[in-house]
């Protein structure tokens, strides 16, 4: 778990929850592209304000559901308005701190091996939250830990998005990156004022590379839809 001077989005989202300032900005290092930008206001949005994407996937959960890397419990307060039974996962502190002070009833600081023992029949991951795996390596460990909580005829719901267009030429040649395995494969530090996290592994995939993975690990992938700069959402069950 972060410790907390290591905990940016957790501080971001707690400033926010305080007090809410619509220009505050996490900013978002990356090894492989420029440095991007996410609005804190975004981690806090409503239904009304929810892409496509995140409406589809929420309207496609079923049974009791974990969200995972809920961040601050945006998807989870939607579902409980819904009457489903939701554990809204975090390793952030700071996020569960919000996430309770929102409303969300079952926030747990863990990740999903402090899981180990319980039961979902959904395990959502919003805002490509299976970056989670690091590579695809840790994908494939990542799928053999998510049998051991998912049921049996449960699913897995991710959007993730294929991050080949970061490496386009003028020209439109593409230029891969040659010093790791896969081009989706990337590194991350986090950065709010003055709080700055440890640099972390974080996976995008293509639905090509995502398909083979998963079958391999023995799961079924069906494209529920896709959306802008390349994002597409996925529901994994077993074969």
């Amino acid at each position: 778990m972060l410790l907390p001077n290591q905990d940016p989005m957790g501080q971001a989202m707690l400033d926010y929850l305080k007090f809410p300032d619509p220009k505050a900005n996490i900013i978002v290092h990356c090894d492989s592209a420029d440095d991007d930008v996410i609005p804190v206001k975004l981690l806090f949005r409503t239904w009304d304000q929810m892409n496509e994407l995140e409406k589809l996937a929420l309207d496609s959960c079923y049974g009791r559901v974990l969200d995972l890397g809920a961040g601050a419990g945006g998807h989870a307060l939607e579902l409980q308005k819904l009457g489903f039974d939701v554990v809204a996962a975090d390793i952030s502190p700071g996020a569960i701190a919000v996430m309770k002070a929102r409303g969300v009833l079952d926030a747990r600081g863990t990740d999903l091996a402090g899981l180990v023992g319980e039961q979902f029949d959904t395990i959502l991951l919003m805002m490509n939250g299976i970056g989670i795996a690091g590579n695809i390596a840790g994908l494939k460990e990542w799928f053999g830990l998510v049998k051991k909580v998912l049921s049996p005829d449960g699913q897995i719901i991710f959007d993730t998005s294929d991050i080949e267009y970061i490496y386009a030429e003028a020209d439109g040649s593409v230029m891969i990156p040659m010093d790791r395995p896969y081009y989706g494969e990337v590194r991350y530090q986090m950065e709010y004022k003055d709080v700055k996290s440890v640099g972390f592994p974080w996976l995008f995939i293509d639905s090509v590379t995502l398909t083979q993975v998963a079958h391999d690990c023995g799961f079924d992938v069906e494209l529920l839809d896709a959306g802008e700069n390349f994002t597409y959402l996925v529901s994994l069950k077993r074969l």
